[in-house]
């Protein structure tokens, strides 16, 4: 079998931006830092894989999650530089949806 042409770089990236629900968790960061339940709730992701993703997404250095000591602790999470960065690429993303895709709703009228 013939040895991957791809650059690894590029494959290491398809990696973690394929994994379920980790484009939408990075899509719903774009407006700014939000807590938990707020992308829990926005995505209707569980709240045991959302914790998995921004854990990977974290040591991937593309989230940051922020501690505020007040009482009751309050944590937010944000894209970094490196999350922000993928701004560009997710609103393409968005754009070749709404030329390409149908919803949900359309495609079963069909």
């Amino acid at each position: 079998m013939n040895q991957s042409a791809l650059c690894p770089r590029f494959e290491k990236a398809m990696s973690i931006l394929s994994q379920r629900w980790t484009g939408l968790i990075i899509y719903q960061m774009l407006s700014g830092p939000q807590r938990f339940c707020a992308i829990e709730t926005a995505i209707g992701v569980s709240g045991r894989l959302l914790s998995e993703r921004l854990k990977e997404l974290e040591n991937q250095g593309i989230v940051k999650r922020e501690v505020f000591p007040e009482t009751p602790v309050r944590i937010e999470y944000s894209l970094t530089e490196k999350g922000l960065s993928l701004e560009p690429l997710m609103r393409e993303i968005e754009k070749w949806s709404q030329t390409w895709l149908e919803t949900d709703s359309t495609a079963k009228n069909d």
